[in-house]
């Protein structure tokens, strides 16, 4: 957390399924910006993202339950409905309205399915590269294996080897690699389910604004088909695949995708003003 601007405030929020541990950072007032992180990640994985979200909004990072965060999970949510219940949770225990929720990965599916089930305090979703567009892939998890043993290789060699691989995490500061390999060695989900597709009807059934960012290089969908659905199914969306950019694409393009998200928040203010 050391990569993250100060200051910054920590905060638990007592929730049915545990304490949601929070990160905030930038002003107490304004439309919030609250960020989901992928599947085995937590809140520092957002560290490029922070201080240009912050200048002007609330940033608020959640350590999700059943990752190797700070939250201390004690009911496991085993559907959507549960998952969208914690969230809601954790916003009104924050005191949150207008929300513009953004998620990676995993993240992006807890933001789907809050915009699908739980939509009331939200002001519009930003999912990058998420889960539940599509199955999960088999090169999905080849991808993850390919990354452990590139964290094997000498250091010098790991940022060729993230290029390659369109892994960022090879390519990250020491900092971050030391509890990302504590975490996969040590940290076992509680039976959380997988990111289950959406069917045509819930993504349908999609009323906010949204944008969806996608890697070119993303091992967890095949962007081209990914764009194809939600451009066809999620009324008035925003879609667009960034290139050079794989499955983390807020560490790979951080100055775009930061680019690309208060240029969509901005355009969602001025049109609740208007």
């Amino acid at each position: 957390m050391e990569l993250w601007p100060s200051p910054r405030r920590e905060l638990d929020v007592e929730t049915a399924y545990g304490t949601v541990h929070v990160h905030h950072y930038g002003p107490q007032t304004g439309e919030p910006i609250v960020l989901l992180h992928g599947h085995a990640g937590h809140a520092s994985n957002w560290y490029p993202q922070i201080a240009a979200l912050g200048e002007n909004h609330p940033v608020y990072a959640i350590d999700t339950l059943d990752d190797p965060g700070r939250s201390v999970q004690r009911a496991v949510a085993t559907g959507s409905e549960e998952n969208a219940a914690w969230l809601s949770e954790v916003f009104a225990g924050l005191g949150l309205e207008r929300i513009h929720l953004v998620g990676l990965s995993y993240g992006g599916w807890l933001t789907l399915n809050q915009a699908i089930h739980a939509p009331e305090r939200l002001a519009s979703i930003a999912p990058l590269d998420p889960g539940g567009i599509e199955k999960v892939p088999a090169r999905f998890y080849a991808h993850m294996i390919g990354g452990l043993f590139g964290m094997l290789a000498p250091r010098p060699l790991r940022p060729a080897l993230g290029r390659l691989l369109a892994n960022p995490a090879l390519s990250s500061p020491p900092e971050m690699i030391a509890p990302l390999m504590l975490g996969m060695r040590t940290y076992k989900p509680n039976a959380r389910p997988a990111a289950r597709p959406f069917t045509d009807e819930e993504l349908g059934s999609i009323t906010l604004p949204t944008l969806v960012l996608l890697g070119s290089r993303s091992a967890l969908v095949r962007p081209r088909q990914a764009l194809k659905r939600v451009t066809a199914l999620i009324p008035g969306v925003q879609a667009e695949i960034v290139h050079r950019a794989g499955h983390g694409l807020n560490l790979e393009r951080p100055d775009l995708v930061n680019e690309r998200l208060l240029r969509f928040v901005a355009s969602r203010r001025q049109e609740a003003r208007s």
